[in-house]
C-alpha cells in the first residue's frame, strides 16, 4: 500500500482519497478507521442490571451452551449477542477467531505456548489463558506479525 501525504496551506479542508483495485478487507478496515467506527462499549447484563465494558478491557469472548460471554480479567460476564456478531464489531478493536466457541483480543496476549495437539495456548495479561485451534493458528500469526492493534498504522 502506498501512502501519500500532501501539506499544503492552499487546501481549505482535510480529505482522504483511497484508489484501489476492489474493495478488500484492508480497504473496508481503512474506512472504518478513518470513520473512527470503533465500539465505545459492549453491554453485559449481569442479573438484573446492564454493564457497559470497554472493548480494550475484554481479554476473549466465548459462547457456551447457547450464551455468550465476555472474559474480563478472569470474570465471566454474559453478553446479549451472538458470537458472530460480536466478532463482527469487535474486528476493528483488535479481536480475532481463536476457534468455533472463541474471539480473542490480541492485544491482551501475554504470551503463548504451543500444545502437544498443535493447538496454541494463549495466556492473556490478566493471567487468563484460552487455546486457538489448528484451523485459525496462521491467522492469528499473520495478525500478531503485522503489529497486533488493527488501528495502529
Amino acid at each position: 500500500m502506498k501512502i501519500r501525504i500532501d501539506i499544503d496551506a492552499k487546501h481549505e479542508e482535510s480529505s482522504i482519497t483511497i484508489h484501489a483495485k476492489e474493495w478488500t478487507k484492508e480497504v473496508e478496515e481503512l474506512v472504518n478507521l478513518l470513520q473512527n467506527k470503533q465500539p465505545k462499549r459492549i453491554v453485559s447484563v449481569q442479573e438484573d442490571r446492564s454493564i457497559l465494558l470497554n472493548p480494550e478491557e475484554i481479554d476473549y469472548v466465548f459462547a457456551r451452551n447457547r450464551k455468550v460471554f465476555a472474559m474480563i480479567g478472569g470474570e465471566c460476564m454474559e453478553l446479549k449477542m451472538k458470537l458472530y456478531e460480536v466478532e463482527k464489531i469487535l474486528h476493528v478493536s483488535g479481536f480475532i477467531r481463536f476457534s468455533k466457541s472463541v474471539v480473542g483480543n490480541i492485544n491482551q496476549i501475554d504470551r503463548f505456548e504451543l500444545s502437544f495437539n498443535g493447538n496454541l495456548c494463549v495466556f492473556f495479561k490478566s493471567g487468563s489463558k484460552e487455546y486457538v485451534s489448528r484451523k485459525y493458528v496462521q491467522q492469528l500469526k499473520a495478525q500478531i506479525v503485522e503489529g497486533g492493534e488493527l488501528h495502529d498504522y
